[in-house]
C-alpha cells in the first residue's frame, strides 16, 4: 500500500527550490518542473506515434517518478555539477546513486516498483542499457527535461541581467539541438500551435492552489496534476487487480489532466462551487464551453479526442465503447468486462481519491507546519470525514489510507 512515509517523502517535491541562484519572479519547484516535463512529453509522444512510431509510455510514466525521487533525494545540485561527476568521477557516481535507492529502500513497498526503480538508476548511469522498445520513450523524455527547463530559463530571462543566464542559455540551446529530429519537438522550438498549447497548461504553474489562506508549501495546480497522477498510479500498482500498461498510462495521464480547463478558468474552490445545488453543473457546463473555444482549438487532431476523454467525466470510472463513446461502468465491470485495452479503460475515482489525497496532505502538512486557517482546518476535516473507514473504492479502503497518511 501506498504508506504515509512514502507519500510525505513525494510531496518534498514542492519544497524543492530551482535556479536559487538567480533572481526568480515567483517559486519554481520541482514537483512543477516534473509536471511540465510530462505535457511536453505527451505533446512530442503523440506527434511520434502520429508518424507511426511506438511509445512506451508505461516505462516513460515510470521514468518520470523514478526522476522525481532522484531529484528529491539529491535536492538542487546543479545539472553541471552532476555531469561531473558522471563524466570525471564515474565511481563516485555510482555510489551516489547507490546512496539514492537506499534512501528509498524503506519507503517503497512495491518491491516489483524498487526493481525497477534500480533498474532505472542503472539506466540513468549508463552501466545497464535501455531496452531497445524504450528508447524513444527516453528521448522524448530528456527532450522534454531540456525543453522544460528552457521555458524556466526564458520566464527567469525577463529579471535577470543577460550575462546571469547567457551561459547556461548556450548551453541548453546545445542539448536542445541533439533532439530536433523529433517533430513535436520542432513545433514547441518554433511556437506553433502546440506552443500554444503549452503556454496554456503552463499558466497551471502560476495558479496556487487554497489561494485564500495562508499555506507551506504552496503548491500550484500544475503540481497538483503530476501528484495526483504519480499518487493514482501508486494506488492503482497495489490493487490486487492486475492491470494492464495501457490502463496504467490513461489513469496517470488523467490524473496529469485532469485540471485542464483551469488553465482557461482559473480554481473555483470547492465551497463556491457548492453554494446552491445547481452551480456545480453550471460551473462544469461552463467550464466545457471555455475549454472548447479557447483550449480544443490549439489541440492537434491526432491527440485532441484522447485528451479531451481525459478530462471529461475525470472522476468517473469509463471505458469506449465499439463508437468510441465514452460510457460510464461499475469498477466490478470495469475489470471484468472492459479491462482490454481496445476499451481504454479508466480508473476515474482512483484519480479522484488521489486529487483528494492530495488535497488532504496539502491542509495537514501546513497545519503540522504550524500555518493553519478556518480553511484548512475544514478542509482536513472534512475530508476524513468524506471517507470513514470500511469505506471501499476501486478496491481502496480509503478511510483507512486517509487515517494513515495524516496519523
Amino acid at each position: 500500500m501506498f504508506g504515509q512515509k512514502f507519500a510525505l517523502k513525494i510531496f518534498e517535491g514542492f519544497s524543492i527550490q530551482r535556479w536559487t541562484d538567480l533572481v526568480r519572479p515567483f517559486d519554481l519547484v520541482e514537483m512543477d518542473k516534473s509536471a511540465e516535463k510530462m505535457v511536453i512529453a505527451y505533446i512530442i509522444g503523440k506527434f511520434e506515434e502520429n508518424r507511426g512510431n511506438y511509445v512506451d509510455w508505461h516505462w516513460m510514466i515510470h521514468a518520470s517518478l523514478f526522476d522525481l525521487l532522484r531529484k528529491i533525494a539529491l535536492c538542487d545540485i546543479k545539472a553541471p555539477v552532476i555531469s561531473m561527476l558522471k563524466h570525471e568521477y564515474f565511481q563516485e557516481y555510482l555510489r551516489l546513486n547507490e546512496w539514492v535507492l537506499n534512501q528509498y529502500k524503506k519507503l517503497i513497498n512495491d518491491k516489483s516498483l524498487f526493481s525497477a526503480f534500480t533498474l532505472y538508476i542503472g539506466q540513468k548511469t549508463g552501466s545497464i542499457q535501455i531496452p531497445e522498445k524504450s528508447r524513444l520513450a527516453s528521448r522524448i523524455l530528456n527532450a522534454a527535461d531540456k525543453f522544460a527547463t528552457l521555458r524556466e530559463l526564458q520566464i527567469l530571462s525577463v529579471v535577470n541581467e543577460p550575462q546571469r543566464i547567457e551561459g547556461i542559455y548556450k548551453e541548453l540551446q546545445a542539448d536542445i539541438q541533439k533532439y530536433l529530429d523529433l517533430p513535436g519537438l520542432q513545433m514547441l522550438v518554433t511556437h506553433q500551435k502546440s506552443y500554444e498549447l503549452l503556454m496554456k497548461i503552463e499558466q497551471l504553474r502560476f495558479q496556487v492552489r487554497w489561494n485564500q489562506t495562508p499555506r507551506v508549501p504552496r503548491t500550484t495546480v500544475l503540481g497538483h496534476c503530476f501528484f495526483v497522477a504519480i499518487t493514482t498510479l501508486l494506488l492503482c500498482r497495489s490493487s490486487e487487480v492486475e492491470m494492464s500498461e495501457k490502463r496504467l498510462v490513461n489513469d496517470f495521464f488523467t490524473g496529469l489532466f485532469h485540471d485542464l480547463p483551469e488553465a482557461v478558468t482559473r480554481d473555483i474552490i470547492s465551497p463556491v462551487k457548492q453554494a446552491t445545488d445547481e452551480l456545480p453543473n453550471i460551473v462544469k457546463k461552463i467550464e466545457d464551453e471555455i475549454v472548447n473555444k479557447e483550449l480544443v482549438p490549439l489541440m492537434e487532431p491526432f491527440f485532441k479526442r484522447e485528451l479531451m476523454y481525459f478530462t471529461s467525466d475525470e472522476f468517473a470510472n469509463r471505458y469506449l465503447d465499439e463508437n468510441n463513446i465514452s460510457r460510464e461502468v461499475s469498477w466490478e465491470d470495469l475489470n471484468k468486462l472492459y479491462s482490454n485495452d481496445r476499451y481504454s479503460p479508466v480508473d476515474g475515482k482512483t484519480v479522484r481519491i488521489a486529487d483528494h489525497l492530495a488535497a488532504l496532505m496539502e491542509a495537514d502538512i501546513s497545519i503540522k507546519h504550524g500555518i493553519t486557517s478556518t480553511h484548512l482546518s475544514n478542509g482536513r476535516n472534512g475530508m476524513l470525514k468524506h471517507y470513514p473507514v470500511g469505506n471501499i473504492i476501486n478496491g481502496i479502503d480509503v478511510g483507512k489510507l486517509f487515517k494513515e497518511i495524516v496519523r
